[in-house]
């Protein structure tokens, strides 16, 4: 599992030091979901800058420029290309006509090896699957809601992608991965992450004299563009390969992926103590309670996720 997290200062009212503090509380609460490698991208006087290393968020050093107005994050537990190799690591750089784009991934893509050969994409020295959405981007020579419908559309597996261009646009590409955005129309920010869990604890430590976000809502399927100004497009793309994958590898994740259930039907059959337990140690192992239902939709049975919790202590 990794996290995506991010925020975006529309009104431009932030000082360095209050973007770079909220990037810094946030990426360390996401270490929950990923301690392997950390990066941001953030685009200044045209130019995108992507700084990442293959270590834990609260390891990282940021120092976010006054008028960096954007900044996408991730956080890594790696599951394909070594994350010592730091161009493993998220968010990736993309170029379409001279222009620069980031892009990060949350999930496991199951057929990108198989989407190379069909699509003929360029060889490359990064092995993760998320790039295969990168490169599907470049081929088509766009970034819009239409390439990025193209792309969703052909990628298997789970995710949830975000990606930003050199003229501070942000997009959101929602497949079956949670996410979770905070919207603060007087102060003029957006805040997202993975799991509203972990934006929630980052806002405690946080401490801002914030007023009551608006949660933005987006759904399995949907696209969501918010350019520079703050405002909001949406689009959607076909989902119905989401729902019918299948994907029985174990090589990309340790459980593998099955056909899931809904979560009225799982606490009705396993005992819904029996799952609140489950999800009160998960923060033990560096999973969340949110993490732990997501699974638990996707066909794992609250066993395997208990011998999985406990067989990887050390």
């Amino acid at each position: 599992m990794c996290c995506l997290y991010g925020m975006m200062d529309y009104k431009k009212n932030l000082t360095s030091w209050q973007k770079t503090h909220i990037i810094s509380v946030l990426s360390a609460f996401c270490e929950a979901r990923g301690t392997d490698a950390t990066g941001i991208a953030y685009q200044t006087g045209g130019r995108l800058h992507i700084y990442k290393r293959p270590v834990a968020a609260h390891r990282m050093r940021f120092r976010i420029p006054e008028r960096a107005y954007l900044i996408m994050g991730h956080t890594r537990m790696t599951t394909q290309g070594s994350a010592k190799r730091n161009y493993n690591n998220h968010p990736f750089r993309g170029r379409i006509r001279n222009n620069d784009f980031a892009l990060a991934h949350n999930g496991v893509l199951q057929n990108d090896v198989s989407l190379r050969k069909k699509k003929h994409l360029p060889k490359s020295k990064i092995q993760t699957d998320s790039y295969v959405a990168v490169q599907l981007l470049e081929q088509n020579r766009a970034l819009d809601l239409n390439s990025l419908k193209e792309m969703a559309e052909q990628v298997e597996g789970s995710f949830a992608f975000t990606v930003m261009d050199t003229q501070n646009n942000l997009y959101f590409v929602k497949g079956d991965n949670p996410l979770c955005i905070y919207h603060y129309p007087k102060t003029g920010m957006y805040l997202y992450a993975s799991t509203e869990e972990i934006l929630q604890k980052a806002l405690d430590a946080l401490h801002l004299p914030l007023e009551n976000p608006e949660k933005i809502n987006v759904s399995c399927g949907e696209i969501l563009k918010i350019d520079s100004n703050g405002n909001i497009t949406r689009d959607s793309f076909c989902d119905d390969h989401l729902k019918a994958s299948y994907y029985n590898s174990y090589a990309a994740h340790p459980w593998g992926w099955r056909c899931g259930y809904d979560m009225a039907y799982i606490k009705d059959y396993y005992g819904a103590d029996y799952i609140e337990e489950l999800k009160s140690v998960a923060g033990a192992f560096g999973y969340c309670a949110d993490d732990v239902e997501h699974l638990l939709e996707e066909g794992f049975t609250p066993e395997e996720l208990e011998d999985y919790f406990y067989g990887c202590e050390c």
